[in-house]
């Protein structure tokens, strides 16, 4: 697949909640990737060329790059939105990947991050797959949330195996059946999270999937749901439907696991 259109950068900054991942072993017994804290990242691809949109694919009615911060906006002057709409990184899928980026967003604001996603048929601009969920009013960032398939597959604080099931269903905006192995204080992760930049880092390995919002871990998921789950896909930003909103990206990079 066609790679040309990004570079390899070595990012040179070293923060608390940044770095390569090392393992440890939970009170469930699933092994969590948790980001070192001394590491510098390297060998990351840097999906943001200043002022450019440049391998990006979306409607630029509502969104649009300068200096290197990609904004997604909805008001009285953009059309209204039929359904969710997203940036889509069009140059290649990910399978394996350790992705990063930094975003704000407005107290209405109501986004994500979507991946190992396949587009909608019949919508323009629509992905469907797992998603890193990203809200303004801090009831939802960090859970796993599945785009327009299985509904929620772990809550904040969660660490979640979805189990191989032919009779599954969505019951009350949440996948069963799903096996909550642990569950951490969501008040407490709602502390780490600030109202100007946050760091939402993805890391997708085979089925197990985890989410981190400054340097906490957010919500693991361990998929055996082999009938529903995607071990490749594609990438986007999302602008959900609703009142006015605004958030905007920065820094964003992924490695190739």
């Amino acid at each position: 697949m066609r790679i040309y259109l990004i570079k390899l950068v070595v990012v040179l900054l070293i923060t608390g909640c940044r770095g390569t991942t090392s393992e440890r072993e939970g009170n469930d017994g699933v092994t969590e990737n948790v980001p070192d804290q001394e590491e510098t990242l390297t060998d990351y691809i840097e999906l943001f060329q200043e002022n450019s949109l440049e391998g990006w694919r979306g409607d630029t009615s509502y969104w649009h790059i300068e200096e290197g911060v990609l904004t997604g906006e909805t008001n009285e002057s953009t059309p209204p939105l039929q359904y969710n709409t997203f940036l889509i990184w069009d140059e290649q899928e990910f399978d394996d990947f350790d992705f990063i980026v930094e975003y704000q967003i407005s107290k209405e604001g109501n986004s994500g991050v979507n991946y190992r996603s396949d587009h909608v048929p019949d919508r323009e601009y629509a992905l469907r797959g797992y998603q890193a969920d990203i809200d303004g009013a801090n009831h939802y960032t960090g859970q796993n949330y599945e785009e327009m398939k299985r509904t929620t597959l772990a809550y904040r604080g969660e660490s979640v195996i979805i189990p191989a099931s032919d009779q599954g269903v969505s019951e009350g905006n949440a996948w069963n059946p799903r096996e909550v192995l642990t569950k951490d204080d969501d008040e407490a992760l709602k502390a780490n999270i600030h109202s100007e930049w946050n760091e939402l880092r993805i890391l997708a390995k085979d089925n197990k999937l985890q989410h981190f919002i400054n340097g906490e871990l957010m919500a693991q998921v361990v998929d055996e749901d082999t009938e529903h789950y995607m071990s490749k896909g594609l990438l986007g930003f999302q602008i959900h439907t609703g009142p006015p909103m605004k958030v905007k990206f920065r820094r964003a990079r992924v490695k190739i696991l």
